[in-house]
């Protein structure tokens, strides 16, 4: 099957509810997207609202609110909203890597393979039923034989040591007590958990979801997106093998080796270049399923005012499916920052754009465009 990058890129938004955008739910979004980054509460919320034809107000802290949603350490080691029913699924494959078992790991954190064990026996009894705050959790494991070093690993703003206690299923976060962060173990919070199932099984959950967003993909690419390579090559080609004629091998301008789920190849290869013009959020998921390197996205020489330092990731301007410049939102104004090698992007669809992000925030602002 062969097809064009303009048509991959149509395709996508479509995919994505961004083109045209829908009157689906956060949580229903959630699940689409194979997750969201929620590192920054507020740019989650916008890159559902960016997403519906009429944004709701909170619509992810009342998806959190009701457990439909779950909060937790995912793809990257980062903050992720993702699907509670399907949580397990996409917390087995980031533990198949089992980093913290490694010595590197290990020595770079300061916790042995033991203290690792011991820590995640004491959090989940601790947390079982219960929601406490990083302190009162640090708190209750510190008073347990065989912690009590562990003080500068727990409270450390990085969580290095806590997040292979979310891929085990061990904890996930409760509802916030103002701005102070809580945990609480899934099995008590999210209904109906079933666990942490095989990383074979999940697998055939987890990347028809990937590939339904933000395919055609490479399974290297679906890696990096996952867990930013660490996968063993071996499993990871096993994993796509055994979805067998579910997927079907995409040629993209001439480059093989990508895959979609067959049931999607139709209309992958019916699909019309886009010329709509879109404001997404920081750490949308449009830029992040592909990854900030895939140069067709984003120009190469771009690539640093969309990747920045500490890991933030621009709010970026799209048109014709390609990152064409970024945008923030200033105390008066939206301000555009436009591409001059991406070509001219019309200026009713930016204005649009900012009255979306108008009726997403509640607060109107004139757009300001330039180009650099």
């Amino acid at each position: 099957m062969k097809v064009t990058y303009g048509q991959v890129l149509a395709w996508r938004l479509r995919q994505q509810s961004l083109t045209p955008r829908t009157t689906d739910s956060a949580e229903e979004m959630v699940e689409r997207l194979a997750g969201v980054q929620a590192q920054v509460a507020s740019a989650a919320e916008l890159a559902v609202g960016t997403r519906q034809l009429h944004p709701a107000p909170d619509a992810v802290r009342s998806s959190l609110a009701t457990r439909a949603v779950v909060k937790t350490w995912a793809m990257r080691g980062t903050l992720h909203l993702l699907p509670a029913e399907r949580a397990g699924a996409y917390l087995a494959l980031l533990g198949a890597a089992r980093t913290w078992e490694k010595p590197s790991w290990q020595k770079a954190f300061g916790v042995s393979a033991a203290q690792m064990t011991a820590l995640g026996d004491a959090v989940d009894d601790i947390l079982d039923g219960r929601v406490l705050t990083r302190q009162e959790l640090t708190e209750a494991v510190l008073a347990r034989g065989g912690l009590e070093e562990l003080g500068e690993q727990l409270s450390s703003g990085w969580s290095a040591v806590l997040k292979p206690l979310a891929w085990t299923g061990r904890l996930c976060q409760g509802p916030p007590q103002g701005q102070r962060v809580t945990f609480t173990s899934p099995r008590s919070w999210v209904p109906d958990w079933r666990g942490i199932p095989d990383p074979e099984e999940a697998a055939t959950v987890v990347i028809p979801a990937y590939l339904r967003a933000h395919g055609p993909a490479t399974p290297a690419a679906f890696d990096a997106w996952l867990l930013r390579g660490a996968t063993r090559k071996a499993r990871l080609r096993g994993w796509f093998a055994s979805l067998g004629d579910r997927l079907t091998e995409v040629e993209v301008d001439g480059e093989g080796g990508a895959y979609v789920l067959s049931e999607d190849a139709e209309t992958l290869a019916r699909a019309a270049p886009s010329q709509d013009v879109r404001l997404l959020a920081g750490f949308d998921q449009y830029v992040l399923g592909p990854g900030t390197g895939d140069t067709r996205l984003i120009a190469a020489d771009r690539r640093k005012a969309v990747s920045r330092t500490a890991g933030w990731i621009s709010p970026v301007v799209v048109h014709r499916g390609q990152v064409a410049g970024v945008w923030e939102f200033r105390e008066e104004a939206v301000a555009v920052t436009l591409f001059g090698e991406h070509g001219e992007v019309p200026r009713e669809g930016l204005e649009a754009e900012a009255a979306h992000l108008a009726r997403c925030t509640g607060r109107e602002r004139p757009l300001v465009v330039r180009t650099g």
